[in-house]
């Protein structure tokens, strides 16, 4: 078994708690050497504390002999008073500090103190009773990083689980039908981290419905224009709407739905496809082939047996023929538009309203 490591720390953003009285926590998503996603809650102090502890155990990485050498990130003391304009603030720094640990050398960076201090305590497993007078208000760092834009507490979606998940690896949260949980995070893989009363964890999209209408309202419309991606992973077409492809295959996404299965154009054909096994032609694929082995794509709906909705009508969705329909339609448009000759370009005007148009559809 190899050495014990942290791979990544992300800040996912913080708490304003009231119990026993009002402070903050920063809320820490550690993936570990075996590709399991912890989360846990650090006060700012104990940052601190371990920040001073680091100087004291590396004094020559510290600058302590000479400046010149100084390699252990600087982070700013606490203040006497925090509030929650501090705490929001400090969030990019906190992000930056936690890169910085990471790219240390392995003798800080992996060093039993700083193991332990992100290891999962059980108050990191303790979540709001009934009994709390006010319950913790969130506060999450956005997708784009843009940390002046948190303005208020974030109210976390409730979605019900539609049927039984058993969970097959540690970051997984198993569920029964009829669950009600909080969704912290929408991955685009389709894998949402969630909370109950009692534990945390990732879940597949597919097992979870909005309580208040069979539709997901975040999805998207359909871009018949695509966006570029290559496969990183083959895949084999188990339904009649997927669509088969070997790694290394370049491919166009017209439509990004949020259970993690997009629908993808390969020439004129198109049809369902993890995105997990899709990245952006030209970035690293090295963490998304992690993610791939950590917990694979998640299940489809359509696969879910015993499945129970609370809601009397069906989600809606586009079959594949409306797709592939609508996508050839856009295709020879765009290729008539590229031809030479004395035929008129279409207008902005045109263009706009052809999508409009394919939406509509």
């Amino acid at each position: 078994m190899g050495d014990t490591f942290i791979r990544h720390i992300a800040l996912l953003g913080f708490e304003k708690r009231f119990v026993p009285s009002q402070h903050y926590v920063y809320m820490f998503l550690v993936k570990w050497q075996d590709l399991s996603e912890k989360v846990v809650y650090r006060k700012f102090t104990e940052i601190y504390e371990l920040h001073k502890l680091l100087k004291e155990m590396f004094p020559i990485e510290a600058g302590d002999i000479n400046p010149q050498n100084r390699i252990i990130p600087h982070l700013p003391a606490p203040r006497w008073f925090d509030g929650q304009r501090a705490a929001e603030s400090r969030q990019g720094t906190l992000t930056e500090y936690c890169n910085a640990l990471m790219s240390l050398p392995a003798k800080i960076s992996r060093c039993p103190q700083l193991l332990g201090f992100f290891k999962v305590r059980p108050d990191d497993l303790k979540l709001p009773t009934d009994s709390q007078t006010r319950k913790p208000e969130t506060y999450l760092v956005p997708k784009d990083n843009s940390i002046s834009d948190i303005t208020g507490p974030i109210i976390l979606q409730t979605y019900r689980a539609i049927a039984d998940f058993e969970k097959t690896s540690g970051s997984q949260m198993a569920l029964a039908t009829g669950d009600v949980v909080d969704v912290v995070e929408k991955s685009e893989s389709g894998w949402w981290f969630c909370q109950t009363k009692t534990k945390r964890g990732w879940v597949p999209a597919s097992y979870l419905e909005p309580l208040d209408s069979p539709d997901e309202s975040e999805d998207p419309e359909p871009n018949y224009e695509g966006e570029p991606y290559v496969t990183i992973k083959a895949y084999t077409a188990e339904m009649e709407d997927e669509v088969s492809l070997q790694e290394g295959e370049a491919i166009e996404v017209i439509h990004k739905l949020l259970d993690g299965w997009w629908v993808v154009r390969k020439d004129d054909i198109t049809g369902y496809f993890p995105s997990m096994y899709l990245q952006k032609s030209g970035q690293d694929v090295t963490q998304a082939q992690r993610q791939i082995k950590s917990r694979g794509a998640p299940p489809r709906r359509s696969s879910i047996r015993n499945a129970h909705s609370i809601h009397q009508r069906s989600r809606k969705r586009l079959s594949q023929d409306t797709y592939r329909r609508n996508s050839v339609r856009y295709l020879q448009q765009r290729r008539r538009q590229a031809r030479p000759g004395p035929q008129r370009a279409a207008s902005p005007r045109a263009s706009k309203i052809l999508r409009m148009e394919l939406i509509s559809r």
